[in-house]
């Protein structure tokens, strides 16, 4: 697989985060239009009833500041996993939303807890410690622009502001990281000039025998040999004018 045919445009990258966008917009317009409230269909800790909330509480929203700030991260952490990890990018999606919601299940507080952040701190692991795993430039690099853009988010997995799940961040914070462990993605092969292969020969490179020892050009005529003809080349050199 060569970088070109990994690392390409899709319409999944351009779908995905804009379906994942609309589906939370249309929740909280529905919750404001019929003045009806979702958040019992969060995820409870430790109820039965509440274990329901895996799979509902990412589309739940409590205010518009609270939908706000979870949109542009989602937005673009998914097109980064559709473009740049677009054969596990579904698998991740999924293991991500079930066994980080689980988890906030078993250790969060006795409250019902919402929000899109859980799966934006499952994404943001996954793909910082992936390209870290993968040790492929351009993986490094995204990894990188992830850790410049959201390692603020790292403070939030720590419980330093009521009224903000922490235990959910928690548990998308270490659901990324055991997913990029498990998961293996297909690194494509990097390109390598022939000097940098293992079994260059400097000897035969026919660039080479152009210079001796000490780097200066051979001015001599060569023959090359193809089928039966003969072809002479000749070097002709023009002395630079002086400016």
């Amino acid at each position: 697989m060569t970088e070109n045919d990994h690392f390409k445009f899709s319409y999944g990258m351009l779908l995905v985060p804009l379906l994942a966008v609309l589906s939370i917009w249309t929740v909280f317009w529905i919750e404001v239009q019929f003045g009806v409230n979702f958040n019992d269909y969060g995820i409870y800790p430790r109820r039965l009833s509440g274990i329901r909330g895996v799979l509902f509480s990412p589309f739940i929203h409590g205010s518009v500041e609270h939908l706000y700030n979870n949109t542009i991260p989602l937005a673009v952490l998914t097109g980064f996993l559709f473009y740049f990890y677009r054969q596990v990018a579904w698998r991740t999606l999924f293991l991500g939303l079930i066994v980080s919601g689980l988890l906030t299940w078993v250790i969060g507080r006795p409250s019902y807890h919402i929000g899109a952040s859980g799966i934006i701190y499952v994404l943001a692991s996954f793909i910082f410690f992936k390209g870290v795993f993968a040790k492929h430039f351009r993986l490094i690099a995204l990894s990188l622009i992830v850790v410049f853009i959201y390692g603020s988010m790292i403070w939030y997995i720590f419980p330093i502001e009521e009224g903000i799940s922490w235990e959910g961040h928690l548990s998308g914070f270490l659901t990324g990281f055991l997913l990029a462990l498990m998961i293996k993605v297909r690194v494509p092969n990097e390109k390598k000039y022939e000097w940098e292969k293992e079994d260059y020969d400097e000897e035969e490179d026919a660039f080479l025998k152009h210079f001796d020892e000490d780097g200066n050009f051979i001015e001599n005529n060569h023959l090359v040999e193809e089928g039966d003809k003969n072809i002479k080349i000749t070097y002709h050199y023009k002395k630079e004018e002086d400016k």
